[in-house]
Order: C-alpha cells, then sequence, then structure tokens
C-alpha cells in the first residue's frame, strides 16, 4: 500500500481570495510549440521502439529551442525574410543490437506533420528550419531503464521529484482554458481563418470582476487595412465575450491586442499567424502545465512534462497522476468540494512507491466519513501507473 495522507484544506478558495490571476498558452505560441514538437517526438519514438524492440526504450527529448524568425507581414499578405528554426533536444536510444534507428530522421519527420496539421499559414519547406540533436542517455540512467523494461516489471522512478495536481477549475480557470481552445479549434477557423494560432489569454480576477486579456495574431493575407483588422477584431471580441458569460456569473471584460495603435497602422499582423516569425522565441517547458493553465495561485510543478518517456519519468507521470486523481475525487466523491494532490517519488524505487501521496480536502463533511473512498481512488490511480504510458500515447493527457 502506498502512503496516503489525507488532511483537510485549511485556506481560502482561490476563488474566494480577492486576486487571481490565470494564464493559457496558446497552440501556436512558441513555448506551446516546443512542447507540441518533444512531446509528440516522444509518442512517436515510444512508437518506434515498440515495434522495434517490444518495449519503450529510454528517452528524454524535453529539450527543445525555438529560435523566432524575421518576417514582415503586411495587409494583404506578408512574406518570411528570415526561417525559424527549431532545436530538437536530448537524449533517445539510437542502435539496438547494432542496428541503427532514425530517430532524428523521425525527429524531422514529426516536427513537419504537426506543424502542417496544426499551423496551416507556416510552409514548413520554407518558413521553418528542424535541427534534431539527440544523443543516446548516459549508462547509469539507461541501465536503471533497462531494469525493469526489459524484465516487465514495475517501472523503477528515474528522478526524485514530485507532480501536484487540483481540481476542479474555478471561473477564471475555466474561462482562461475553454476561451483558447474556442478561438483555436477547427470549427471557429473554418469561418474566421484571419484568427492564428497564436492566442494567449491572461485572466486577473479583481473580486468579482474578471478582465480577460487575449493576445492574437491575426494572418496578413486576410486582413484588407486597418479598418478591416479592427472589424475583425470585433468580432472575435464579441464571439469571445458570448463564452465568457456562460462559463461565469461574475462581470467579464474583454481586451485584444491592447498594443495596437491604428492611427499608426501598427497592429498585430503576422504572415503564419505565430509571432515564432519574428517577435518570439520559445523554449520547452516555459508554457502550460499538465492541466493546460499557468495558475500562481495554485501549487505548481516546474518540470518540463512534454517529452519526457512515458514509463519511468516522474516529472510526467506523477503530475499527470496527481491531476487525475484530483478530477477522479472531486467527480466521484459528492462531499469533495476542492482537493489538492501531491504526489513524492525516490530515485531507483518503484513509482508505485512514493515517498508520499498527499492529498488536501475541503468537503461538505467530516472527512473521516469519505476518508476511505478518497484513499480506495488514490490507490488505484498509484497501482495503474505503470500502464499510464498508454494515454500519453493515446494524447489523453493536455500536454500542450
Amino acid at each position: 500500500m502506498a502512503n496516503i495522507a489525507i488532511g483537510r484544506l485549511d485556506f481560502p478558495k482561490v476563488s474566494q481570495q480577492p486576486v487571481e490571476i490565470v494564464e493559457r498558452k496558446g497552440t501556436g505560441h512558441p513555448d506551446t510549440i516546443c512542447d507540441a514538437l518533444g512531446e509528440e517526438l516522444s509518442i512517436a519514438l515510444s512508437k518506434l521502439y515498440r515495434e522495434e524492440c517490444g518495449a519503450i526504450m529510454h528517452h528524454n527529448v524535453d529539450k527543445a529551442l525555438l529560435i523566432g524568425g524575421i518576417a514582415e507581414p503586411k495587409f494583404g499578405g506578408g512574406t518570411i525574410i528570415a526561417p525559424i528554426e527549431i532545436y530538437l533536444t536530448g537524449r533517445a536510444i539510437n542502435e539496438i543490437n547494432g542496428k541503427r534507428l532514425p530517430v532524428e530522421e523521425l525527429a524531422i519527420e514529426t516536427a513537419h506533420r504537426w506543424l502542417r496539421e496544426n499551423i496551416p499559414n507556416l510552409d514548413i519547406s520554407s518558413h521553418v528550419i528542424i535541427h534534431p540533436k539527440l544523443k543516446p542517455g548516459s549508462k547509469d540512467l539507461v541501465e536503471l531503464f533497462e531494469r525493469f523494461q526489459l524484465k516487465g516489471e514495475v517501472p523503477l522512478a528515474n528522478d526524485t521529484s514530485f507532480g501536484v495536481g487540483h481540481a476542479p477549475f474555478d471561473d477564471t480557470e475555466t474561462i482562461v482554458y475553454e476561451l483558447e481552445r474556442a478561438l483555436n479549434s477547427k470549427e471557429f477557423k473554418k469561418d474566421h481563418p484571419y484568427v492564428g494560432e497564436d492566442i494567449k489569454v491572461m485572466g486577473v480576477r479583481n473580486g468579482d470582476n474578471i478582465r480577460i486579456t487575449i493576445a492574437m495574431a491575426f494572418v496578413d493575407k486576410y486582413v484588407k487595412d486597418v479598418r478591416d483588422y479592427l472589424d475583425k477584431k470585433e468580432i472575435v471580441s464579441n464571439y469571445a465575450y458570448s463564452i465568457a458569460q456562460k462559463l461565469t456569473d461574475r462581470h467579464v471584460d474583454i481586451f485584444i491586442n491592447t498594443a495596437d495603435d491604428p492611427d499608426n497602422q501598427s497592429v498585430y499582423i503576422t504572415v503564419t499567424g505565430t509571432s515564432a516569425e519574428a517577435g518570439d522565441d520559445g523554449q520547452i517547458g516555459r508554457g502550460n502545465r499538465v492541466n493546460g493553465l499557468i495558475t500562481p495561485y495554485r501549487p505548481m510543478s516546474l518540470e518540463a512534462a512534454a517529452g519526457k518517456n512515458p514509463v519511468s519519468h516522474i516529472g510526467k507521470i506523477y503530475n499527470t497522476a496527481a491531476t487525475d486523481m484530483a478530477e477522479r475525487i472531486v467527480a466521484e466523491i459528492e462531499e469533495v468540494e476542492e482537493v489538492y494532490v501531491y504526489l513524492v517519488s525516490q530515485i531507483g524505487k518503484p513509482i508505485t512507491e512514493p515517498q508520499v501521496c498527499d492529498i488536501k480536502l475541503r468537503t461538505t463533511s467530516d472527512i473521516k466519513g469519505i476518508e476511505e473512498k478518497v484513499r480506495k481512488i488514490a490507490q488505484e490511480e498509484i497501482d495503474n501507473l505503470p500502464n499510464t504510458w498508454q494515454k500519453f500515447l493515446e494524447r489523453k493527457f493536455r500536454l500542450y
């Protein structure tokens, strides 16, 4: 049995505190691009290793860097002067029994596929260069990995680290998350192709007033002039407001591209729909946490979960497990209003034996009456950790 501690949350709900800040970096943000390419590469490597070796082999490709290009956007369509450069680096076994595995070729192929599917105005043949720099892992970590993986045993934690999760989202968190997802949905883009994929949403709540600031890269070829830009921005603002209104009873204000200076023809237009073309660089791990948000008023891990191996890397497994556990507890136990979960590993020990699983609850009843239900859910989630890799390969988690 795992070391499970259950206690009561002894501070006010975040939603009842005077101020709250929530952020989400959308699909085309340079940091999110790095997270996505790192995670997609991990998935591709995992599938390759299963085909070639019968098991997922050691890899951690969680070190990606995006260097922005140079662009000259203009109404009606601009040009890319210098391409975006993306370095996909990390550790990955590239040879099995003398047979070379095409891990770097796979990195390029995987990156191109994701960029094509998710940032359609980016021409992968001329707007971006992928630099794969992948080398085998250190002998001790590879041996630690193989000690269990090739024997079919419970994975051993490859790090002494922790993961945290909370549930449920409050109003501000829900609005920030759902707004970005709606604005970047295929359905919305079909009717509003001028909206690029680089959308960052910042929510600031003061009391019962929620201010939503959206940075949104418009695609220049779909915008005729400043007047057309402002008209389209108003359409998006009204749409965002209609969504936010349905998610809270609090007052909501929506602001889009507040740095615009229309009088001087200075507005946020891009050639590709992402600021990576000129205005911003990116790095894996600097964006959303595994629940899809950046929530400084909640406990958070600074781990870059995307790209880490899905079998034994605690920075990936425990953060998603803590989030899953929290969501299950809230969903299945009526008396629980809010829950925080903390998991801590010890390197070399089975991932099913955390040093502690600390669960903090806010309930409508005495904790003792539901403690066994909470403990049962927590133990089930911990026992299932050796199978978590399947969820990563099926993209069941919100890693980007």
